[in-house]
């Protein structure tokens, strides 16, 4: 990565304060660019979804690893959950989806209260041998009793596919058809996933990030006090693929000692750490026994931490940095935070970053772990809270006696809630992932890059004025 015409600014800088400036280009397609990463992880694309509660759940991993990324489960679940999500994760198909399901007597008000849990809005109903019968959608559900049940309104005419149908045979069979889903079935005949069209096109356009055994990949967060070695011990013996030691402020003793300790376990996995935003941070825990090394104080939606402190740093400069330091170290780095658009992603891998962490930004779709709830105006919505907010310090002490967690109640840094909307267009992460790799990728091909390392090496930034980054929004609304 270098500046144009040499200027380097002797400041920081954030996303907003960066462009990319187009070179001379061989690269004929997006399709012809290879988004995977180098740091270890196994990701097929630059994405990590944040270790946040209102985030990060069993849904989002299974999606998101489906996609090429990886999903951080929070710290805050207790290890014997993380065991059992880890288990479901490891379980799931690579190409189908887990399906939602119903018995014949069972009411129309079930299948409600599930539809808005997948974006594709179906429910199979299944027989007592787990063999489809029909398909129940919103449509099928409208004006009838909640008491109704579903085997009244199912749609009967399904389309039934072995598992081993080529995604593009799963698109070609479901191209034209008035049904939305294709239910995969196992030799015998019974349920065993759902593809909708465009399921089945992401299916040849992705690629899985898959372990040794050819299951989903997912990791998993631990803090720096307690018994660190021991959390590890429990994450590794339920399969993750990384460990992501994680506290705000990452250049710490606590840190260093808590990394130090994961390391002792040989956990066989990449180690991840942080947060930090300098080389020096970066330098530290290294050394310590992180293979990654995540960077960012204070640029994500849901953190108050520079507003509380006056604490970070302009997340651009800060990966900038830490990049080129992990770089030395034949380590690598996480830009975590401050991604509002696909944009942001693409100049944080030019950057150097290895991968790039999205939060809030994933909170507002069907497969967040929240309830989805309507607004005053019906806008649909999920609520998302900060990891150091009052509601994430509760749940985090709420086996602390009632003294020790009004003390700690006194120190929250973080919004305790906020209302992700559904974008209508976008509601599911996946579509998020398409409009964020296809940003990427025609990043690279304006950079004349085939691979992420690429892009970095021939990548050439401009810095501009408010105004310019304003010149370059669309305006939906005219002139």
């Amino acid at each position: 990565m270098r500046f144009l015409n040499g200027r380097e600014p002797s400041y920081d800088l954030t996303y907003d304060d960066v462009f990319l400036v187009p070179g001379r280009s061989a690269v004929e397609s997006r399709f012809g660019v290879d988004l995977s990463t180098s740091d270890g992880t196994g990701a097929t694309i630059p994405v990590v979804v944040a270790n946040m509660t209102a985030v990060a759940g069993r849904r989002m991993a299974e999606t998101t690893a489906r996609r090429g990324g990886l999903v951080v489960l929070p710290q805050d679940v207790a290890p014997e959950a993380v065991a059992e999500i880890v288990g479901w994760i490891k379980q799931r198909h690579t190409v189908w989806d887990t399906p939602l399901v119903l018995h014949p007597g069972d009411a129309v008000a079930d299948a409600l209260n599930l539809l808005p849990k997948r974006a594709h809005h179906a429910v199979v109903v299944v027989d007592d041998d787990g063999r489809p019968v029909g398909v129940v959608d919103e449509r099928a559900c409208s004006g009838v009793d909640r008491f109704t049940r579903v085997s009244e309104v199912a749609d009967p005419d399904v389309l039934t596919l072995p598992l081993d149908t080529a995604p593009r045979a799963v698109f070609d069979a479901l191209h034209g058809r008035a049904g939305r889903v294709a239910l995969g079935v196992d030799a015998e005949g019974r349920l065993a996933g759902v593809l909708t069209e465009i399921g089945a096109l992401r299916a040849d356009v992705y690629t899985p990030a898959l372990d040794a055994g050819g299951r989903l990949r997912v990791a998993a967060a631990i803090g720096v006090n307690g018994d660190v070695a021991a959390k590890a011990e429990e994450l590794l013996a339920a399969g993750v693929d990384a460990l992501v030691v994680d506290t705000a402020h990452g250049h710490q003793e606590k840190m260093i000692s808590a990394l130090r300790a994961v390391r002792a376990t040989g956990p066989g996995v990449p180690v991840v750490g942080g947060n930090v935003v300098t080389a020096q941070g970066v330098r530290d825990l290294v050394e310590a026994g992180a293979d990654v090394v995540k960077v960012g104080v204070g640029p994500g939606a849901m953190c108050t931490t520079r507003m509380m402190t006056g604490v970070g740093r302009p997340q651009f400069s800060a990966v900038a940095e830490c990049a080129a330091a992990a770089r030395e170290l034949g380590a690598h780095v996480w830009a975590d935070g401050g991604v509002r658009h696909p944009r942001d992603v693409a100049l944080a891998l030019a950057a150097g970053a290895s991968n790039v962490m999205v939060g809030s930004w994933f909170a507002g779709t069907h497969e967040s772990p929240g309830d989805l709830l309507r607004d005053e105006s019906g806008q649909l919505y999920k609520e998302s809270f900060g990891m150091a907010s009052k509601r994430a310090v509760s749940a985090r002490t709420r086996t602390d006696g009632a003294f020790d967690r009004a003390r700690k109640g006194l120190f929250e840094e973080g919004i305790s809630t906020s209302r992700m909307k559904l974008d209508p267009v976008r509601p599911g992460v996946e579509d998020l992932l398409d409009a964020i790799t296809s940003g990427v990728r025609s990043a690279c091909t304006y950079a004349g890059a085939t691979t992420l390392e690429e892009f970095h090496e021939r990548a050439v930034l401009g810095v501009q004025s408010a105004a310019g980054f304003a010149e370059g929004r669309p305006l939906p609304g005219g002139w």
